[in-house]
């Protein structure tokens, strides 16, 4: 325990002492002994994976335990520190700063003296700001500590660049329902550390809705166990039935932020869904940032982008019901907002689609770059004054309204550009009898 007298946030080693074991929590109790014991993750830990081989060779670099919550990066962090030669310093970058993390190194560098190596795990490094993480820098690369660090967001955007080229990165992957059905069924029945002395039974069912309420994260699964059994026991119930786990598992909280990766992650999935003319998946997406608590105002945006640049002229429609879909969230906000919403991403998913507009654009500027501020066409110019009249500014314009059909075939592109062609319209949708149109226009601009 720190000399303040506050409890660490993580002790050197596991609880081993069986009172202390019965008043932790039951994740902690449960948790795994050893890498044969952590489930899920057998690409890292599985005899022969690299993060076991480091391990048993006795090689641990400094790294980082990239996964989302519930994964198992901690218990690795510990399993990895305990070794009769190593201790193993844990901070909590949510509560630790600078100041911390020089105590931390002075305590590393007094265990160097003795002949002990230092593991500093920093449980949620992407906390630290740049100059925490810039402290840390100098002491992992002279070896003083080995840095383990967990996260749950991807180091590439949250762990400054010399301390990420310093680390190795490990990414967990999110746990399945395979993986935590049996943790819950050993956590019911062990005797020692789970809840098999309980007198409360929970049968195969029951531990896979625990499972699959989990949503991958171990710690949660195991939270709602303790929960469902400690209300079966308070009802006088044997075994776990369907109310105790209603009432434990709660509102599940889909794993989702605002401003890191799982927003970029799913806003992505949802605009490639709309793309791809899926509308059950788009439509799913949807549901999830909503349910998340995403402002919808970001998400009608994103369908008034998507409706010009991916759409188009294909359906002209498109925009128009996607900025009608933004005014109405905006006046009418949630939860009736979710129906324009929803009507808004169904059509765009099943509109033919067309980039053709956003293309041209795009080779439209790029034409700008490389040639310059190339002259107007005199008969494009304004000619507001004498002057400019008689210096040719308008000279042969032609009204196209005043045609027969409201076109003139004369050439309105600076001379430098010839007969450059931008906007390449497909055969899709409405866009198609623009593209007829365009043809003939062309060919008759070609023939003037």
């Amino acid at each position: 325990m720190p000399e303040d007298g506050t409890p660490e946030l993580f002790p050197s080693a596991p609880p081993r002492r069986a009172g202390a074991g019965l008043r932790a929590p039951l994740a902690e109790r449960m948790r795994p002994r050893s890498l044969d014991e952590v489930r899920g993750q057998d690409a890292l830990v599985a005899p022969g994976a690299p993060l076991r081989t480091l391990v048993e060779q006795g090689d641990l670099p400094s790294l980082i335990l990239w996964g989302p919550p519930g994964c198992g990066k901690t218990t690795l962090a510990r399993l990895l520190g305990e070794r009769p030669d190593t201790e193993f310093t844990a901070l909590s970058a949510v509560l630790a700063g600078v100041k911390d993390v020089r105590e931390a190194i002075d305590r590393a560098r007094a265990a160097a003296r003795t002949g002990r190596r230092t593991v500093l795990f920093i449980d949620e490094l992407h906390r630290f700001n740049r100059a925490q993480q810039d402290a840390l820098l100098p002491h992992v690369e002279a070896g003083t500590v080995t840095l383990i660090g967990a996260t749950t967001e991807n180091p590439s955007f949250e762990v400054v660049a010399p301390l990420l080229s310093r680390c190795r990165v490990f990414t967990l992957r999110r746990l399945e329902r395979a993986d935590l059905e049996p943790l819950v069924r050993e956590a019911a029945r062990d005797p020692e550390r789970g809840l098999g002395a309980s007198g409360v039974e929970i049968d195969d069912a029951a531990a896979g809705t625990i499972a699959e309420a989990a949503d991958g994260d171990a710690r949660r699964a195991l939270g709602i166990l303790e929960t469902a059994v400690a209300l079966a026991r308070r009802a006088g119930r044997k075994r776990v039935g369907d109310e105790e786990l209603r009432e434990a598992a709660g509102k599940r909280a889909l794993l989702y932020d605002r401003d890191r990766e799982q927003h970029y992650d799913v806003i992505s999935a949802f605009i490639k869904s709309l793309r791809a003319s899926d509308p059950d998946a788009a439509l799913y997406w949807l549901a999830r940032m909503l349910e998340a608590g995403e402002d919808p105002l970001f998400l009608a945006r994103r369908l008034v982008i998507f409706a010009s640049e991916d759409v188009g002229n294909a359906e002209p429609a498109g925009l128009p019901l996607a900025t009608a879909t933004f005014l109405a969230v905006e006046r009418i906000g949630l939860p009736e907002g979710r129906i324009p919403l929803a009507h808004c991403t169904t059509f765009l998913a099943c509109a033919p689609k067309s980039n053709a507009s956003y293309a041209a654009l795009g080779r439209a500027e790029q034409a700008a770059a490389r040639h310059g501020s190339l002259p107007v066409p005199m008969h494009l110019r304004n000619a507001p004054t004498p002057l400019m009249r008689e210096l040719g500014y308008g000279r042969d314009y032609r009204y196209p309204h005043a045609e027969s059909d409201a076109f003139v075939a004369a050439r309105n592109l600076p001379e430098g550009l010839g007969d450059a062609r931008f906007y390449e319209p497909t055969e899709r949708g409405a866009e198609a009898a623009i593209a007829e149109r365009l043809r003939e226009w062309r060919r008759r601009r070609e023939e003037r």
